[in-house]
């Protein structure tokens, strides 16, 4: 004889498959959630490293705070010597098309006023924290990646100037400086 279920089991039983549907619905949000956010990493910052984009996303890395953190060292090199030559303008604009930066508006903004506008020295001050932080989170292999995929660029930027009619040192004294801060911020 099959057991019977009182009305109250029933309720206790439907509640208990509710919540495990709800938990499984869950698990599978957040791991679409995190793949969406992988991508969008991705897509940002041309990052195609899945150990570096999953290090990322754990540390709630997103796509805003990814550029921003990309933008930044480009601006600085550039404004390093107080002008913005037209050469590291157009550095800047590469590479930060490259990338897919000015494909997002916000971030074409953000990117117009550093390139109009020379930014304070707290720019520089706060991503150098936020990279110290950032990185003692991550492992050496996983900093040096970040570290040369952030920095490829700025040092590109920095040699856009050249020297004096092309000739000479490419890269001057004050974006030296800059740069050096940059790939120390990197082995804090």
């Amino acid at each position: 004889m099959p057991e019977k279920i009182i009305p109250d089991q029933a309720s206790l039983i439907d509640a208990f498959f509710h919540e495990q549907d709800q938990k499984l619905l869950g698990q599978l949000r957040a791991r679409l959630d995190r793949q969406t956010k992988k991508a969008q990493l991705a897509e940002i910052a041309g990052i195609t490293d899945e150990a570096v984009l999953d290090r990322l996303v754990e540390l709630n890395i997103g796509p805003e705070t990814l550029a921003a953190m990309e933008l930044v060292p480009l601006i600085c090199v550039a404004w390093a010597d107080r002008k913005m030559d037209p050469s590291e303008k157009k550095a800047i604009l590469a590479a930060a098309d490259s990338i897919g930066l000015t494909a997002r508006e916000e971030l074409r903004e953000l990117l117009d006023h550093w390139l109009n506008r020379r930014p304070g020295r707290e720019l520089l001050d706060a991503w150098k924290h936020y990279i110290t932080a950032l990185c003692s989170q991550l492992s050496a292999d996983e900093r040096r990646r970040l570290e040369s995929f952030v920095l490829s660029h700025a040092e590109r930027v920095a040699e856009a100037a050249g020297g004096f009619l092309g000739l000479g040192n490419k890269v001057s004294p004050q974006e030296q400086a800059v740069l050096k801060e940059l790939h120390q911020a990197f082995a804090s």
